[in-house]
């Protein structure tokens, strides 16, 4: 196991390190979902959230929908729709011990982000539930949250990952196939081909 050599132990080195905060940065946090805010959430196909629980396992989950799947009810509150997945959880076990969440809001071709956190619960009110229907169905359950902090974060992470740059990305090639993962990690028996086929399923006829 790796074992670093020179390690940081405080807020003072890091801020030595890292120099002073611009003061445009600490001011562009607002404590509520503004009208630019919600216009990007609003368009918004993909967010990630995450999660702690109590014992302080973190967890890092990504939704996906159409874009305004994530409801803006108020300017202190969202709702994310639960979609069929892979029965793990996390986020809802979590956010039932330890309510605070963060979430990552990502916009295809823009380069920033929108950065939500607050607290979260886990709700069924019927009619929230009935605004998120898709192709006829309801989500099982919503995760609310309360925000706490909103703010755009600048693009260089998209800049230097290349994200939006089809023509500059990496060959795929070598790649493990989630269904060779699947096999390896859950330690599953039969070929892979039938672990692909149930996969494929999964991914067409499962998605609401």
């Amino acid at each position: 196991m790796y074992q670093p050599k020179v390690t940081v132990k405080s807020a003072a080195e890091v801020k030595a390190i890292l120099g002073a905060d611009f003061p445009s940065q600490v001011a562009k946090v607002i404590d509520h979902i503004d009208s630019h805010c919600r216009t990007w959430i609003e368009r918004c196909p993909f967010v990630v959230i995450s999660s702690i629980n109590a014992a302080g396992a973190m967890d890092v989950s990504p939704k996906g929908d159409p874009p305004g799947f994530v409801k803006v009810l108020d300017t202190h509150t969202l709702a994310v729709p639960d979609r069929l997945g892979n029965h793990r959880r996390d986020t809802f076990l979590n956010v039932l011990e330890n309510p605070n969440v963060g979430l990552l809001f990502i916009v295809p071709r823009r380069r920033e982000v929108v950065r939500v956190s607050g607290t979260a619960q886990v709700v069924r009110d019927s009619e929230l539930l009935e605004s998120m229907e898709i192709n006829g169905k309801l989500p099982d359950l919503a995760l609310l949250v309360r925000v706490r902090e909103a703010f755009f974060h600048c693009g260089k992470s998209m800049i230097r990952s290349r994200m939006w740059e089809p023509d500059r990305w990496d060959p795929i090639d070598g790649l493990p196939t989630y269904a060779q993962a699947l096999k390896d990690h859950a330690n599953l028996s039969g070929p892979v081909s039938d672990i692909e086929l149930g996969v494929a399923r999964n991914e067409t006829e499962r998605l609401y």
